[in-house]
């Protein structure tokens, strides 16, 4: 894929670019059409899982025994988040790249025989909505201050405590959970799933967010929620370093998925400057608009080397943590002064929600946030540094 904003690409092959056309439709058939009713109803119909498996663009590395595509390169995934972050319901579809980028992966990757058959085939055709709960009301990025609790009792586990800020919430059937299950700030954590049909489970407001509003996002309750030890993905005390082993992905999901944001606001604004009239002429003529438009345009060409060359070390297996840490605060940070100042090249008519920039503007916020703020990113790659 090239165009103004963008240059000649190396990363991708025929196949990707096919599944990207894929991508498109699917977006344009089965999200478009109901994108402002997933706003105003804080979240996707949990049929567009099952479309999504149909089209095959969910869970790419689900093995095929298990209903999955099988296939481990990222790149497929990469494709796939672009076209929904360019996508004018970019906000609902974000629940099919977190499930396949961020949640899927614990299932593949940390399960036993046993588990994968009991769980894989329904998260492949998209009859089980995943989640992970990893943040709590009084922890944040501090994910080994966590506080929620399970305790051994014969061949179950009890859990009490609660989760926040938890994407899919609303929908989830499977909830990857961080649990404290003793007493050492990281080898006390463990990751259990709860299934949501569990007696003391509950969910609690869909919450109220500034952006993204047809993602659900929520609020987790567990009040002595039996789960069978079966559930435990891993080794007991093992949770911590597992959420370590998957945060990298993440991360570069995200920075990935910024970057692509940013061509799409640069290109719909370039659009924009060059039809918008004022003083006689279009407000792409005049030098401050080219001068701003030229930065941000170099901002994005170097943004989109840098991710490109980043995930195809991620495909290779060769990514490190501090690299997606660079990546995602780079990228996130850039997404949201570009949005920024695209408002502004729109004058009033940025300011309002007809106009997808005032979409933009509410969305991009949270990605320097979510995944790890910022300020979190800047100490891994600081400490890295030997500091």
């Amino acid at each position: 894929m090239t165009g103004v904003i963008s240059a000649e690409r190396s990363l991708y092959e025929d196949e990707h670019e096919l599944l990207r056309d894929t991508a498109r439709a699917f977006a344009d058939k089965h999200a478009a059409p109901h994108a402002e009713r997933w706003r105003a109803e804080g979240k996707v119909d949990r049929a567009l899982f099952e479309e999504a498996s149909r089209a095959g663009i969910l869970g790419f590395n689900i093995p095929e025994e298990y209903g999955g595509g099988g296939v481990t390169d990222y790149r497929f995934n990469a494709v796939i988040g672009e076209v929904f972050s360019r996508h004018p319901a970019a906000d609902g579809l974000a629940a099919i790249t977190l499930s396949s980028d961020i949640v899927i992966p614990y299932f593949t990757d940390l399960t036993d025989a046993a588990q994968k058959a009991r769980w894989l085939p329904g998260i492949a055709a998209g009859e089980l909505v995943v989640a992970v709960a990893m943040t709590e009301p009084g922890t944040g990025s501090d994910l080994a201050g966590i506080a929620t609790t399970a305790v051994r009792d014969g061949d179950d586990y009890i859990i009490n405590g609660s989760k926040v800020f938890i994407s899919n919430g609303q929908n989830a059937d499977l909830v990857v959970t961080a649990v404290r299950t003793g007493p050492g700030r990281h080898d006390g954590i463990s990751l259990l799933v709860v299934e949501t049909d569990r007696p003391g489970f509950s969910r609690g407001r869909n919450l109220e967010k500034v952006g993204l509003h047809a993602q659900d996002t929520s609020e987790l309750f567990f009040q002595d929620v039996r789960v069978p030890a079966a559930n435990l993905l891993g080794e007991e005390g093992a949770g911590f370093s597992a959420l370590m082993r998957n945060l990298p992905q993440e991360r570069i999901s995200i920075a990935a998925n910024a970057v692509a944001s940013i061509e799409g606001v640069l290109e719909r604004t370039l659009a924009y400057v060059k039809e918008r009239q004022a003083f006689g002429r279009p407000i792409g003529t005049f030098q401050n608009t080219r001068f701003e438009l030229a930065d941000m345009v170099t901002t994005a060409r170097v943004g989109r080397a840098y991710l490109d060359d980043l995930l195809a070390r991620h495909s290779r297996g060769e990514l490190t943590a501090v690299d997606a840490a660079s990546a995602k605060f780079w990228a996130t940070e850039n997404y949201v002064a570009i949005v920024g100042r695209c408002v502004q090249l729109h004058g009033a008519y940025g300011y309002m929600m007809e106009y997808r920039i005032a979409h933009d503007y509410l969305d991009s916020r949270i990605s320097t946030i979510y995944g790890g703020t910022t300020e979190i990113m800047k100490e891994i790659v600081g400490r890295d540094l030997g500091l």
